[in-house]
């Protein structure tokens, strides 16, 4: 199959990205009979992030029978949230069941593309040298590909052995180490129980205190297994109640942040079990609003901060040497082992890869003030390019696999409506672009997560790029179908 390296034959799609969108989407290209489709994967497996997230205590925040295919569910998975092992053998049994391994390339990680013209081709290049050309491209990246490594001075230089979260060293014993864990986020909190009892001392570096609030999950009992597979009816019921209570968190981000206050005190109460000690509980207390950060779900967080080989440090760190972290106030804590909680570049989007649309124009360049797309799918000036979990359409409420199968339809009538004979480009109107992103960047104003916080979900320059700032089944009206209207259509 396309065995040219330099020409092969045009491609009717292109999809970058072998993660919930890439699969969901080549699953559904399969069953609107598009069979000239390629995945290029950059990683040697399917799956994406939960690929990649393998550290111990990886599990999911959204209830199992929610992250999954509405198409494809599964009434076995073990707990109500699926750790990270399931959820990878679910992505690994999707790609078999559907026969999409022949589809993928694996090891191709694309370096550029670029948008021809004359042709209505893109031509996509990978850091191996292969290049491929196709109709259609479709970016299924994700947000949370590309680890972000904090700036530190001095952390190149340290000595003992470094990894993110991301990239965990399985390989490498932390049985009696004294190690040093930076950041407080949805990772950490899910590993650091996991590590605590191991390792001789944990020191926790804390740039500012996160909400976590108790996670009710346990294991699915044998006789609820055994009535799911006699009745999968049970299943879509459950999945069906756990979207509408998720749903309704969004009254408190968006619509009511009263609400907050209800959560607020669940917090609370929940610090106040797990923390005994007073001064300790004062400085796991968040000086932002509740929601305006990720709120986080663990049951075994707070107890493993007050193990007693455990301890939380806050004020900065000023400098890695080669065997110690130096905080702020100048105190020096040597060190075995950094492990980096410090989540991803979720703001980047498309990066490091460079994409040029129309005249040559570099999508880095266009999203310089912050990244938009025309429902976080369409961008003005890259014709035939769509995006999936792009641009705003991150959830702090729900499932993000809701908002992939919303986005399946409408870019599956873009894929088709270019297959028909003398369309050769759609390019989406920049008014239309323009007055849908104003037009959200004032919703998102109202929400809780604008009460006065930096978080991931924001640029340097405070724009909110990654949420989507209201319900669910809104975005889900809005992309049930792509109206031909909102693009030019050049033949």
């Amino acid at each position: 199959m396309h065995k040219n390296p330099e020409h092969p034959a045009p491609l009717h799609v292109l999809i970058i990205g072998a993660g919930f969108g890439g699969l969901g989407l080549a699953i559904q290209l399969q069953k609107a009979g598009i069979e000239d489709f390629l995945i290029l994967e950059k990683g040697s497996e399917v799956g994406g992030t939960w690929r990649d997230n393998s550290y111990p205590g990886a599990a999911c925040d959204v209830p199992s029978h929610l992250y999954s295919f509405s198409f494809e569910p599964k009434v076995d998975w073990s707990r109500k949230y699926a750790p990270q092992e399931e959820i990878f053998a679910y992505q690994r049994h999707c790609a078999d069941k559907y026969g999409l391994r022949r589809k993928i390339r694996f090891g191709s990680e694309v370096t550029d593309a670029e948008f021809i013209e004359a042709s209505g081709l893109w031509h996509v290049s990978t850091r191996s040298g292969e290049r491929f050309s196709a109709r259609a491209l479709v970016s299924a990246c994700g947000q949370l590909n590309r680890p972000a490594w904090p700036r530190i001075p001095g952390l190149d230089g340290f000595k003992g052995e470094l990894f993110h979260s991301a990239r965990w060293n399985h390989g490498y014993p932390l049985e009696g180490k004294r190690v040093a864990v930076i950041g407080t986020g949805a990772s950490a909190i899910q590993f650091v129980p996991q590590i605590a009892p191991k390792v001789a001392r944990l020191q926790l570096f804390q740039r500012s205190a996160a909400y976590v609030i108790p996670k009710p999950d346990r294991t699915y009992r044998a006789w609820e297994l055994a009535l799911m597979r006699r009745l999968p009816g049970l299943q879509k019921l459950d999945r069906m109640l756990k979207y509408f209570q998720h749903e309704t968190r969004v009254l408190a981000f968006s619509v009511f942040p009263l609400l907050m206050k209800l959560m607020r005190l669940k917090f609370n109460r929940h610090l106040a079990r797990g923390i005994p000690d007073a001064a300790l509980r004062k400085r796991l207390q968040p000086d932002y609003p509740l929601g305006c950060k990720r709120i986080l779900i663990s049951n075994d967080f707070y107890p493993a901060l007050a193990r007693p080989n455990v301890e939380v440090i806050d004020g900065g760190i000023r400098e890695v040497t080669d065997d110690a972290l130096v905080t702020a106030d100048g105190q020096r804590h040597e060190v075995d082992a950094i492990i980096l909680g410090t989540g991803f570049t979720a703001t980047d989007f498309l990066a490091p890869m460079s994409i040029r649309g129309l005249a040559g124009r570099d999508l880095n360049q266009a999203w310089r003030e912050g990244a938009e797309a025309y429902l976080g799918i369409s961008v003005s000036g890259f014709p035939n390019l769509f995006i999936l979990y792009g641009p705003n359409t991150n959830l702090g409420h729900n499932s993000i696999i809701y908002m992939l199968e919303s986005q399946f339809p409408y870019v599956l009538d873009g894929i088709k409506a270019l297959g028909e004979p003398g369309l050769r480009y759609l390019d989406l109107k920049p008014a239309v672009q323009r007055s849908y992103n104003q037009h959200l960047q004032r919703q998102v104003r109202h929400t809780i997560w604008e009460q006065g916080c930096s978080s991931w979900y924001k640029t340097a320059d405070g724009k909110n790029t990654n949420n989507w700032p209201g319900f669910t089944f809104t975005y889900r009206q809005l992309t049930r179908r792509l109206e031909l209207d909102h693009y030019e259509c050049t033949r």
